[in-house]
C-alpha cells in the first residue's frame, strides 16, 4: 500500500455533494481505502477569477495503484461527475481532482508530475491538506505546514461540518 494525497475541487453545481460523492467514489476505487477527509473550505477562484467561489477539500488514501492507474481512476470520478475538460485551464468546473503526492514516489512525464509542482502557489490545496499531513514532505517544496505558513489564505474559510 502506498499513502497518497488528492485535492478536491469545484465551483459549478451542487458542489458540496459533488464533493462528497467523490470522496465516497476514492474509497471505493479497487485496492483503495479512504484513510481521512479534510473539511470542506470555501475558497476564492484561482486563476480566472470572474468565476464562482470554490469549495476545495484533501483526501488522505491507501491504495495499491501505481501513479497513473490512480490518475486514471481520478480523471473517471471527474468524469461520471460532468467534468468536461475542454483545454480552459482554471475555469469553472463540477469537479477537479489532482494527484498531490505519494509516499517514496518522484515523478515527472507527459502526463503527470508528483508531487504536484504548484501545491506551494495555492492555499486552497495547503489549508485542507495540512489538516491531514502537516508534516508532510513535499521534496524539493518543505512541508504542507510550512508552506501554509508563506500562504495568502485570505478569502479562504472552513465550512461548518
Amino acid at each position: 500500500m502506498t499513502r497518497a494525497f488528492v485535492a478536491l475541487g469545484g465551483n459549478l453545481g451542487d458542489t458540496r455533494t459533488i464533493l462528497q460523492q467523490a470522496l465516497d467514489a476514492l474509497g471505493m476505487l479497487p485496492g483503495t481505502r479512504l484513510v481521512a477527509q479534510s473539511r470542506f473550505y470555501r475558497t476564492p477562484p484561482w486563476g480566472l477569477h470572474e468565476q464562482p467561489a470554490f469549495l476545495n477539500a484533501a483526501a488522505e488514501l491507501d491504495t495499491v495503484l501505481g501513479p497513473h492507474e490512480l490518475l486514471d481512476a481520478l480523471l473517471r470520478i471527474e468524469r461520471d461527475a460532468g467534468r468536461v475538460r475542454d483545454g480552459e485551464r482554471w475555469g469553472p468546473r463540477t469537479l477537479d481532482l489532482d494527484l498531490l503526492h505519494m509516499d517514496g514516489l518522484a515523478l515527472h512525464d507527459d502526463r503527470l508530475t508528483l508531487p504536484h509542482p504548484r501545491i506551494a502557489e495555492r492555499a486552497f490545496v495547503l489549508l485542507p491538506l495540512a489538516e491531514l499531513a502537516p508534516d508532510l514532505e513535499l521534496s524539493g517544496q518543505g512541508t504542507v505546514s510550512d508552506l501554509l505558513a508563506n500562504a495568502d489564505i485570505a478569502g479562504c474559510e472552513p465550512l461548518p461540518q
